[in-house]
């Protein structure tokens, strides 16, 4: 039994004295001041297939940097920049290196952080300052700069207002009269055909004006809202007012406006996209209703002078 346990023993030692001699953990000094810094190196007698984990699990120390690893005379070196903040002995405890895929455990080492004496005897005490303020500076000013900046444009403004602005309002300027309904439509018209705006693919713009100049002829002839209208009550008013023989115009002409706008209802919602010649005969309709709704002259009947 006696051999036994001494075989055991052998072999333990065996074992720990292998791990020691391939891997070792020592530092420079074991005895710090609180905020003291020291060295924690670990040496390892292989280079190859070696792993050295993150230090960590410290309690009371902290790491302050992490140096690279150096390899000399065929060691793996790693070393580390301790310290501590609390006083107290801490232990650095064991930490595991892998080498060629084994486990190999460091020893764990303690280290004392002391606390720094003070002697309070030679400390010269000086009595409690009041608080200083600090000295003005340009953006203490700032948003006071802004409000006066806005104080100022605002009285520019009521200035202009008041003295410029009812100035020009007073000066009396010369009202050019509008002129009556049919001459407005055909210089618009004009103006329409200057534009060049179906020759340039613009047939959606085209009909649109164009048949707003006839609208608005009709809304300022007969004192309808043609304009806001659609297509069918604008010509079911007309049809009306032909039936009670209030306007002065022919079937034939309140059919070729029906048509007009039901084209440009056609190229504004439906994509529509007429030849050349339909939008010319279009233009040829729209001056041809111009110049033939008017509203009939209202009759007066004198009363006969006995």
């Amino acid at each position: 039994m006696k051999k036994y346990l001494l075989y055991i023993c052998l072999f333990l030692s065996a074992v720990v004295f292998a791990q020691e001699s391939l891997v070792k953990a020592e530092v420079d000094t074991t005895n710090i001041r609180i905020g003291e810094q020291f060295e924690y190196k670990i040496s390892v007698n292989e280079t190859q297939n070696v792993i050295i984990p993150k230090l960590e699990k410290l309690t009371g120390l902290e790491v302050v940097d992490t140096l690279k690893i150096d390899t000399i005379n065929n060691k793996l070196i790693r070393k580390y920049i301790l310290t501590g903040f609390d006083s107290g002995a801490f232990y650095i405890p064991r930490q595991q290196i892998f080498i060629k895929n084994q486990a190999y455990l460091t020893d764990s080492l303690l280290i004392n952080v002391a606390t720094v004496p003070i002697d309070t005897t030679k400390i010269k005490k000086f009595p409690i300052k009041g608080i200083k303020g600090e000295p003005y500076r340009l953006d203490d000013f700032k948003h006071y700069l802004w409000w006066a900046l806005a104080i100022l444009i605002l009285i520019a403004v009521l200035v202009y207002y008041f003295f410029f602005r009812k100035k020009k309002e007073e000066v009396q300027q010369e009202i050019v009269p509008a002129l009556p309904p049919y001459e407005e439509a055909l210089e618009k018209l004009k103006n329409l055909d200057e534009k060049l705006l179906w020759q340039n693919n613009k047939t959606k713009q085209y009909y649109s004006e164009l048949t707003d100049i006839v609208r608005g002829y009709i809304e300022r002839e007969l004192k309808i809202p043609a304009l806001e209208n659609t297509t069918d009550e604008l010509i079911g008013t007309l049809t009306d007012f032909k039936e009670i023989d209030t306007i002065d115009v022919d079937k034939e002409i309140i059919k070729k406006l029906k048509e007009l706008l039901q084209e440009a209802d056609l190229v504004k919602f439906a994509k529509s996209k007429p030849l050349s010649h339909e939008i010319e005969q279009d233009r040829k309709d729209a001056e041809s209703v111009i110049n033939n709704i008017k509203t009939k002259p209202i009759e007066v009947e004198e009363d006969e002078v006995e």
